[in-house]
């Protein structure tokens, strides 16, 4: 099984969550997409919730050297919450990866300001949060996602995505109030190999998504 593409899954994700909140577990939900990718994904399921739409900018920690190998994640102005087996594997410090974590410090705010446009963030207070990307790997990015969502006082916090790896899904339980996912495949590899079109998206992509367009 695969999707067509992220609007598609986001359609499926939907369906799902949707029968959710009618059994009344997911109360005045808010939804939260990762971009950049998750916001295709997160339109579709704010939709049929009825729900809000915002973002919340997760930005991942690669290694030096090997940006795509990511050793921990950051969220808002929160602390990195770093991977320390990934840390360990590699003979790396968190002090070694100040530089890394400050210029995705920077993207991070950039990103936050361009996509936000001056809106206040969503108010979560006693909400039900619903934190949603296009897969979850290894979870990094959205458990720390989760943990600074926790800060905005939720009543529940939920991770939603089409695909997720086990190894994502188990880290998360131990965060989330619940984990929703469509396919947990074995073996998972890469989050893109389980759509048929998996274009890397822009900026004004996402603002598309979020601002109505």
């Amino acid at each position: 099984m695969s999707f067509r593409d992220r609007a598609h899954a986001g359609r499926e994700l939907a369906e799902h969550l949707r029968i959710l909140q009618e059994k009344g577990t997911l109360p005045d939900p808010v939804v939260l997409a990762l971009p950049r990718g998750g916001v295709t994904v997160a339109r579709e399921v704010a939709r049929a919730l009825g729900a809000p739409l915002d973002v919340l900018v997760v930005r991942k920690i690669g290694a030096p050297a090997h940006e795509e190998f990511g050793v921990g994640a950051i969220a808002g102005d929160d602390p990195p919450l770093f991977d320390a087996r990934a840390l360990d594997q590699l003979g790396l410090t968190e002090e070694e990866l100040a530089p890394v974590v400050a210029r995705e410090r920077a993207e991070l705010h950039r990103r936050e300001q361009r996509y936000r446009q001056g809106r206040p963030a969503a108010e979560l207070k006693g909400r039900t949060a619903i934190v949603v990307d296009d897969g979850l790997a290894t979870g990094s990015t959205a458990r720390a996602a989760v943990q600074a969502v926790r800060r905005r006082e939720p009543e529940r916090v939920v991770v939603a995505a089409p695909v997720c790896s086990h190894e994502a899904t188990d880290l998360l339980r131990g965060d989330a109030d619940d984990v929703v996912c469509l396919m947990r495949p074995s073996p998972f590899h890469a989050v893109g190999l389980w759509y048929e079109d998996f274009e890397q998206l822009t900026d004004d992509d996402v603002l598309d998504a979020l601002h109505g367009s």
